[in-house]
């Protein structure tokens, strides 16, 4: 019997799923840790962490994805939730409304939606709302597990 094998590369983690073309039922080696229901998170407010500058909603906390995150953090007009730091993972921040100024060691660029800031590892780095209505952005990050 023909096998048919597919590699899927997915943020939950990289796996393969085998079956046969007579059973089209998968077979994995991480259904018990991941499934359509913990891999699906729709955002509720119910769920969120506030922040002094807002808040904070984890799709996939530290704990979830082997250090790999998503997490969406809202700040106030004028605010920031920390102040430039630095850290040994990097980090990806995606606007997703309202206006940033970026800082990365020692320079800054003012950004609107749908634009893109990556922090390499080690590097000073911070996100602050220079606008006057909500800054929503995310934050994609791996990490460092001991």
């Amino acid at each position: 019997m023909m096998k048919l094998f597919f590699s899927l590369a997915l943020f939950c983690g990289s796996f393969s799923i085998a079956w046969t073309q007579h059973d089209p039922k998968p077979v994995d080696s991480v259904s018990v840790r991941y499934s359509i229901d913990n891999c699906v998170n729709e955002f509720t407010m119910s769920k969120i962490e506030s922040t002094k500058a807002g808040y904070q909603y984890w799709f996939a906390d530290k704990d979830f994805a082997a250090g790999k995150t998503v997490k969406m953090s809202v700040v106030g007009p004028h605010l920031s939730t920390h102040p430039p730091h630095r850290h040994p993972e990097d980090e990806f921040f995606f606007v997703l409304e309202g206006t940033a100024e970026f800082y990365l060691e020692g320079k800054t660029r003012v950004a609107g939606p749908y634009t893109s800031f990556y922090c390499p590892s080690n590097m000073m780095h911070g996100i602050r709302n220079v606008g006057n209505t909500v800054l929503k952005y995310l934050v994609i990050k791996k990490y460092e597990t001991k």
